[in-house]
């Protein structure tokens, strides 16, 4: 399977840590960056409407939020066409998934292949905040002649809509940030998908919950244990397989992109699998924890950056529990 490209999108409006100290929550930035290292989060909705209601009613949100997932669906989704050299006419299948989807049915995919006028089989697969490389783990074991030439992966995550602004220890973590990626089982891209691995512990599925209306709510520390655990496993299980497929390579192995939950987690599996900060990718500091887009708009804003390297693994956990990673290498057609 190959990653011809990615694409991200983030609205406007900009949470400061300044911003939840205004709207009366005790707290302030020196409290927020010293636990979760985060400073600044986008949203969908208006700054207005969380200083007034602190956002109480979850379906007040819904109407009140500047973007549907499907827009921001869309934004992402032609932001990585326009890199690929492609249009919504090679698409031949639309995926979505993530944490707070708009609707029950239909599946947020057909909402996104609606919003591009995309003619083509759209479903959705959800795995929270691991959805993005699950769907990865997923399509990449599919029979490749079953499959499209040009398959769209989209994960449109606006969950400050489901965030309770009372509340300082969620509210403190989520933005909003939507991912694309436009994938192909035949057709060379810049990067290949060479191997993917998936694992879920569903005795913690009630640890991180959004009822169909209400807040997020989870067990902080025992996830934040859970994810420090599984995502370093899952970095070294990708490193090894990445080392042992040519015993010539570097020993520093791929770049580390994980979970973007917050800033102090992820330097808990830097330290663990040892990864050198010039190969550690994050963005959670600036853009909050953005669910299942979080770790591919990280690879989609660094998308020309060359100190990437040849190879770059990804390592996601979310609600159910569950995990997942995908290692990423350059082909000839990135040269």
């Amino acid at each position: 399977m190959f990653l011809h490209a990615l694409g991200h999108f983030h609205p406007e409006n900009i949470i400061t840590n300044a911003f939840l100290q205004e709207i009366g929550l005790e707290t302030d930035d020196t409290w927020i960056v010293e636990r979760v290292g985060i400073r600044t989060r986008h949203t969908v909705l208006p700054l207005e409407y969380i200083r007034e209601t602190r956002n109480r009613d979850v379906r007040g949100a819904q109407e009140a939020a500047l973007y549907s997932n499907a827009e921001t669906g869309r934004r992402a989704a032609l932001m990585a066409l326009e890199r690929a050299g492609r249009g919504v006419k090679d698409v031949g299948m639309v995926v979505a998934g993530g944490c707070s989807p708009d609707e029950c049915i239909p599946a947020e995919a057909c909402r996104i292949a609606e919003a591009l006028n995309i003619d083509a089989p759209a479903v959705d697969l959800n795995a929270a905040c691991s959805s993005f490389c699950a769907q990865l783990h997923f399509l990449d074991s599919m029979k490749p002649e079953r499959l499209p030439d040009f398959i769209l992966v989209v994960n449109p995550e606006n969950s400050t809509r489901v965030v309770d602004y009372s509340d300082r220890s969620s509210c403190v973590l989520w933005g909003d940030g939507t991912s694309a990626a436009l994938l192909s089982p035949r057709v060379p891209g810049p990067w290949r998908i060479t191997h993917t691995l998936l694992g879920g512990d569903p005795s913690g599925a009630d640890k991180v919950k959004v009822p169909r209306f209400g807040h997020f709510t989870q067990q902080g520390s025992a996830v934040q244990a859970f994810a420090i655990k599984r995502a370093t496993e899952t970095f070294l299980t990708l490193r090894e397989h990445y080392l042992a497929a040519s015993p010539g390579r570097t020993p520093e192995g791929p770049s580390l992109i994980g979970h973007q939950a917050n800033l102090r987690m992820l330097e808990s599996v830097q330290r663990r699998t040892g990864v050198a900060d010039a190969r550690h990718f994050f963005n959670v500091d600036r853009r909050g924890n953005c669910g299942a887009s979080g770790a591919p708009t990280v690879l989609s804003e660094n998308w020309d950056d060359p100190r990437l390297g040849d190879a770059v693994a990804l390592a996601v956990v979310g609600s159910g529990l569950t995990w997942a990673g995908t290692l990423l290498e350059r082909t000839t057609a990135g040269a």
